[in-house]
Parts: C-alpha cells; structure tokens; sequence
C-alpha cells in the first residue's frame, strides 16, 4: 500500500497538471502542485529516504516538462537557470531533457526494490499467467472463431445482385474494424472471468446502440450479430475456462 499511495500522490499532480495545459500556462502553479500534493503524498513515510528522492523525482519531470514545452508565451518560472550550453532555442529543451532523464535515474533507483520484488511475485503467480493467456487466445483465437461464423454472412451479400443495397451492405461490413472486435472480446473476457457478466452486458448493449444505425439493412445487421456472439461465445468459454482452472467459481 505504501508504494502504490506514493505512486499515484506523485502522479496525480502531474496528470492534473499535463491535462489542464499547466506545463506551459501556469509552470509556477505546477511545480507548487506537485511539490504541495506530493508532500501529502509521502506524509507517513517521511522517515524514509526513498520517499524524499521519489518526491525529488516528481518535481525534476515537473520541471523537465515544463522546459520541454516552454514557448516564447510561457511565464517565466521566478527564477532564471545558467547553463554551460550555448545560448539559443534548444537550450531549454536540452535542460529539460537533462531533468527527465535524471528524473526518471532517481525515480528508478528509488522504485527499483519494491518494483523486484513486485515483478517477482508477478513472474511467479500462476493465476495471472492462466488468466493473461487466456485472454490472449480468446481475443486473438476469438478472431479466427468470428471470421469463421461471418465468412457465410459475407458470402451471401456477394452473392446479391449489383445494387445499392449490396453496396450499402459491404461498406458497412467493411467499416466493422477488426480492432474493435479485439477490443470488444477483450472486455469481455476481463469481465467475465472477473466474474462480473453485468458488466459484459453493457459492453454488448453499448455496442447494440453503436450499431443500431444499421439494423435496415438486413444482411449488415446479420453480419454484425454473428460477430457479436461469436465474439461473446469465444469469450465466455474461455472465462469459463480459465475461471475452473485457477479453482474460481464457474459462472
């Protein structure tokens, strides 16, 4: 617990900071933040020395950041830096760069016991690796298993006589996405085998709204329901699967 409160305190401000544009509005407001909220962060823990260098690491990115995205319209931080490098556009850049390089040294140096032993554990739990494999062979071995149920789906509409209901039909089967299905098995999947088949319905109810457009064209509309189950079967067998291996309840 007390990596990960560390972790995300000390991201938080910098998140914050990245998404309102902070970086180059408000540099002096960024530094404060990540120095206020990171010291909060670290509060319990401030005894340990690694706690001190991975807040340190949090303001050099701030810092290295804010010099990486510096422009001539960026206020000015209160302070002024003297650097041994030549004088020009890049230098700001370059001393940014130097910040987040030494950054992510010290940040690194400070995380890597924790994250040895953390990345043991996950080397060594069996769990995970049923599972991630699982995962795996439902969302790419699910793929093989749609394209084998829609093939006929898509021979049939090539079979229809030229007109604009075979052409309205093709752009709309070609216009499925191969990533999405990736996408869609792979959610659920993760719900599934986390045992939380509600929130697979969503998935499959989100992607009933996405593609409702299309429900007057006939052969479309087919096209796209047997993907979906397909997509759903391939991913709830090996749920099912994988669940029964590592002794969890079968849905």
């Amino acid at each position: 617990m007390e990596a990960v409160r560390v972790l995300f305190g000390l991201s938080a401000p910098l998140v914050v900071c990245w998404e309102r544009r902070w970086f180059t509005a408000r540099p002096g407001l960024t530094i404060l933040l990540t120095l206020a909220y990171g010291a909060y962060a670290i509060a319990p823990y401030i005894d340990d020395v690694r706690s001190w260098s991975a807040l340190a690491s949090a303001v050099l990115l701030a810092v290295g950041c804010i010099l990486l995205y510096r422009s001539s319209s960026t206020p000015a931080l209160g302070f002024s830096i003297t650097s041994p490098l030549p004088t020009g556009l890049s230098v700001g850049k370059r001393l940014g760069a130097v910040a987040v390089l030494l950054a992510v040294s010290v940040g690194t140096w400070t995380a890597w016991s924790t994250a040895s032993v953390f990345f043991d554990q996950l080397l060594r739990n069996d769990t995970l690796a049923v599972m991630l494999s699982a995962l795996l062979i439902a969302v790419f071995g699910g793929g093989a298993f749609v394209k084998a149920a829609t093939d006929p789906v898509v021979e049939e509409v090539d079979r229809l006589p030229s007109g604009p209901n075979k052409e309205t039909a093709l752009a709309l089967i070609r216009s499925g996405g191969r990533a999405i299905g990736l996408f869609e098995r792979g959610l659920l999947f993760i719900f599934l085998a986390a045992g939380q088949p509600e929130a697979a319905a969503l998935v499959l109810a989100a992607k009933a709204l996405a593609r409702a457009p299309v429900d007057h064209v006939n052969q479309a509309s087919k096209y796209f329901l047997t993907g979906t189950l397909a997509s759903v079967i391939a991913a709830w067998i090996m749920s099912v699967a994988a669940r029964a291996a590592v002794g969890l309840p079968i849905l």
